[in-house]
């Protein structure tokens, strides 16, 4: 009887597995694992025989050539590292950049003579180095051995063979281990494996041939060079500056951007393309979902790590991740910004932080921010979940795209802030400035959600009490006001919102938003009536702890009487836009008389908004009105920045290299009450490496002075930057600039 199709009986049922997992391996679908560590290398063998070796063993090679020694020439003043410009990294290896010839010495134990002799240069990098996937690069002194680097004889004493060698412009970038190979009749007997020569080879912006090279040498020292940088934060017409050390040339930061891509699993073959580096970078500089290199934190409460208001630099940061493996606490947006720009500078691409003020994060893709009112005009702030950044950091970086059409290469938004998903990790980029500008939005990598940050509509709707929605009113210039660089070369910022968008209500503008549209990013189209009543809120500076006025101007712009019924609100907000309390609520009816203006002045005391505060101390006040004869809307938004008191920063001492000097520090506590938890941090670039001091207890009133002394490690002109930090007192900073003599 077949049994053909019958259920198994429990006598019959294959057994369950109860042992351990089968490990997972690549055995069956490739001879060797994809190489994803620079850190990991193999040892190449000494001496490699032709064919088998004879009963007497090796025969004698006293007759041929053999190496006595390698020089590396990479000392800082040699040319190696002043043409390549890679002087300023404080390594004991050779650093040079891709696409550009530089020289090792060979000493051998005699001449050199061309026409007999037959040796190679050989760099590996990789745990399996092979010559088709370009981590195994022999390179040989003569034209008549092609290989994919260049190399050729400079020059020739006696036993000393000076060797130009020009990595390829295309090539991997990362750590190389070299190896000089004689061949001789029975093999190739190789130098000995030697971490003095290993060397690092980047990115090359002075390459014409190098997917990253930049054709103006003042962008170039500003975004490669320059190690002290400003961020820009604050409100659009308010704005502050944030000095910050990028570090990309201290001690141990190469290695640790390094490891950030060992730590991705990143192929060591993808590590020469800027655009799969950038967008793994991307995703790694946030912990999210990659246990990456910075933990966001949004909240307020900074009890087990950094308060991202407190960092002065870049350096802390990667070598804390890099030595403990660990996320390091905490980020927000332009820390993020701030230590992907040291990664970007460090590998050789041209990098930037800039600011967009009235940042919008839209998360539907439907470029809209909505903001509900209920029937009587006043905000609904159950229904109001959208919230627009008062200000919010990314970074651009610089590259040839040969994956989008010409015309769409140079800057490229890339974005570690975690916000939203791309490709199933928190990432954003490279998506380019251009096909942002001209609403080409269906290129890669997600450019539609960087031209909904500069694009939105501020759009406010009406909720009848039946649940439906209507809009009311229409801002279409809020949003991307302003976006915001530094200025190379110099220390004042620079206006590059024309690079983003074209001006407001040009028919270019409409062309590109139409182009959008076609794409799937969706404006509010209704037509809606203009209020007759305008309504203006004034420019504030105010100082954290003071009192002050609310000055509202209401504009009647019509030939009747108008009778407003006006909701003000105030509240206390992160720099996201997201509320944290409110601490005004007024509603008064204000009465205009026909073409003019009425001001309304509401007074503020510090006393309501102090113990509310949050690090970034910003105040955003939102007036809605209706308008009683014609049932309009009327609105106005205004974030105020208050302003923190000063470090005050001094510096002594001769100002010479390698010559002692004093930095002091000094700081009065303005306030009445005790400031609590106090850290003060201070560095600068390649005079002071980062330091920080606690203070348990600051009483109101009284100051404290700490001093720190320091050694210049080289000339030019530099900064010194502090920071003071406490649960009730953040953003509170001092710098000051000078310049070491040789």
């Amino acid at each position: 009887m077949s049994d053909q199709g019958a259920t198994p009986t429990p006598s019959t049922a294959p057994p369950i597995p109860t042992g351990p997992r089968p490990k997972v391996t690549n055995r069956g679908r490739a001879s060797a694992p994809i190489a994803s560590s620079n850190s990991d290398s193999v040892d190449v063998p000494e001496f490699e025989t032709f064919g088998i070796v004879g009963p007497r063993g090796l025969p004698p090679l006293t007759d041929y050539l053999d190496i006595w020694d390698v020089d590396m020439m990479r000392k800082p003043n040699e040319d190696n590292k002043m043409q390549h410009h890679t002087m300023l990294y404080n390594s004991e290896n050779l650093i040079v950049r891709r696409g550009q010839e530089f020289q090792v010495k060979i000493t051998f134990n005699r001449p050199y003579k061309p026409a007999e002799d037959k040796f190679a240069v050989e760099f590996v990098i990789g745990s399996s180095p092979q010559y088709s996937k370009g981590t195994y690069i022999p390179v040989f002194p003569t034209k008549e051995q092609r290989a994919n680097w260049e190399g050729r004889i400079t020059s020739t004493s006696d036993n000393v063979v000076t060797m130009g060698v020009t990595p390829a412009a295309n090539c991997i970038v990362g750590k190389y281990h070299m190896y000089v190979a004689v061949i001789t009749p029975f093999g190739i007997r190789r130098t000995r494996r030697d971490s003095s020569r290993d060397l690092y080879i980047l990115f090359n912006p002075w390459a014409a041939e190098d997917a990253v090279f930049l054709d103006d040498e003042k962008e170039r020292q500003e975004c490669v060079m320059t190690e002290m940088g400003i961020i820009y934060h604050g409100a659009y017409d308010d704005i502050a500056e944030r000095d910050w050390n990028f570090g990309q040339f201290n001690y141990g930061v190469l290695d640790a951007c390094l490891y950030i891509m060992d730590r991705s699993e990143m192929p060591i073959t993808n590590r020469g393309d800027p655009i799969k580096v950038t967008r793994k970078a991307s995703a790694m500089l946030n912990s999210r979902d990659d246990e990456g290199v910075l933990v966001g934190n949004w909240s307020g409460d900074y009890t087990y790590g950094v308060a991202p208001t407190s960092w002065t630099g870049s350096t802390d940061i990667l070598l804390t991740y890099a030595r403990s493996r660990m996320p390091v606490c905490y980020a927000q947006c332009w820390v993020y910004a701030a230590v992907f720009n040291t990664f970007l500078r460090c590998l050789g691409i041209p990098s930037r932080v800039v600011t967009n003020y009235y940042s919008a994060h839209d998360n539907d893709g439907n470029l809209k921010t909505d903001i509900i009112l209920d029937e009587n005009g006043r905000i609904d702030r159950n229904r109001t979940k959208d919230s627009i950044w008062n200000y919010h950091c990314w970074n651009e970086c610089y590259m040839t795209r040969p994956d989008l059409p010409t015309g769409f290469g140079g800057w490229q938004v890339v974005d570690a802030t975690p916000q939203e998903t791309s490709d199933g990790l928190y990432r954003c980029g490279p998506a380019s400035v251009q096909a942002i500008k001209h609403g080409q939005i269906c290129f890669p990598f997600d450019a539609p959600f960087v031209f909904a940050e500069v694009n939105s509509d501020v759009v406010f709707y009406s909720r009848q009490r039946d649940g439906t929605m209507q809009p009311v009113k229409l801002n279409q210039t809020h949003v991307g006001r302003m976006v915001l660089t530094k200025t190379p070369g110099a220390m004042t910022r620079r206006d590059i919102t024309d690079q983003y968008k074209f001006p407001e209500g040009s028919t270019e503008e409409r062309t590109v938003l139409e182009k959008a549209d076609e794409y799937g990013c969706k404006r509010e189209k209704s037509s809606l009536p203009v209020a007759d009543v305008d309504l203006v809120l004034p420019t504030l500076e105010i100082t954290v702890g003071d009192d002050f006025e609310l000055s509202l101007e209401f504009i009647n712009q019509s030939d009747e009487r108008r009778t407003v019924d006006t909701y003000v609100s105030g509240t206390v907000v992160y720099y996201t836009g997201v509320t944290s309390s409110e601490f005004l609520f007024r509603t008064p009816t204000v009465t205009i008389g026909p073409n003019k203006s009425v001001k309304e002045v509401l007074a503020v005391d510090s006393k309501s908004y102090m113990n509310k505060l949050v690090e970034q101390s910003n105040l955003n006040f939102i007036v809605t009105g209706k308008v009683k004869e014609t049932g309009q809307i009327v609105t106005a938004m205004k974030v105020v920045t208050l302003h923190n008191p000063k470090l005050t920063v001094e510096v002594s001492g001769p100002r010479k290299v390698s010559e002692e000097m004093m930095a002091t520090v000094e700081f009065t506590n303005p306030f009445t009450f005790n400031l609590e938890g106090v850290y003060i941090r201070m560095e600068g670039p390649g005079i002071m490496l980062p330091k920080f001091k606690y203070y348990s207890l600051i009483t109101g009133g009284s100051s404290l002075i700490w001093t720190e002394y320091f050694t210049p490690q080289r000339a030019g002109s530099t900064r010194l930057i502090a920071t003071l930090d406490c649960p009730a007192l953040r953003q509170v900073h001092g710098q000051v600039s000078f310049t070491i003599n040789p």
